[in-house]
């Protein structure tokens, strides 16, 4: 009896050429697993972190608008200054394809066209701002404003910002509608 049991420990002590390469794969399996997961979770991350931005820099181009609106408004320069130079400063800016960007650095407002998509780029300065003016990094987002008229006294502002992140092109757009508040 003492040898049986001599000859089996000496074939129970390791392990065989198949045990480890089944270990070696399970592992492997469940590493790509976890790879996958962590990877989703980074991009999804990625993705969110630029809507963030994105839906902050439309919003800051309904509230540039706005503030040309109230300068436009409470400091006139000639006669009616809804109709003449808030409106007229925005005369370009009609349609999605065809609309205008804006320098944060220059007062009065300054509304350029935008003919092509990198006209309307955004670029990271310095301080961490975004703008339109080239002297910074490029932000990968392209801001473009337009308005609708919709009344006399009434138009309809776009604020739209694009990126491009991976092989998807996203876009986010606010509107709102501003008024003529002084008679």
């Amino acid at each position: 009896m003492k040898s049986f049991f001599k000859k089996y420990n000496k074939f129970t002590k390791g392990f065989t050429l198949v045990e480890t390469l089944v270990a070696i794969s399970i592992f492997t399996v469940s590493l790509l697993g976890l790879m996958s997961v962590l990877a989703s979770g980074i991009t999804s991350t990625t993705y969110a972190k630029q809507k963030i931005l994105a839906t902050y820099l439309a919003q800051e181009g309904i509230e540039y608008i706005r503030n040309a609106r109230d300068t436009d408004v409470l400091y006139p320069s000639n006669g009616n200054a809804w109709a003449n130079t808030f409106k007229s400063s925005l005369s370009g800016c009609v349609s999605a394809a065809n609309g205008c960007g804006f320098s944060s650095y220059t007062i009065p407002a300054s509304f350029f066209p935008c003919s092509s998509s990198t006209a309307c780029k955004l670029f990271m300065n310095n301080n961490g701002g975004y703008d339109a003016n080239s002297g910074g990094i490029d932000s990968g987002f392209t801001r473009k404003i337009w308005k609708n008229n919709i009344g006399a006294d009434e138009v309809r502002i776009f604020s739209n910002v694009s990126w491009v992140q991976g092989s998807g092109n996203y876009s986010i757009t606010f509107s709102e509608d501003l008024f003529n508040w002084v008679p």
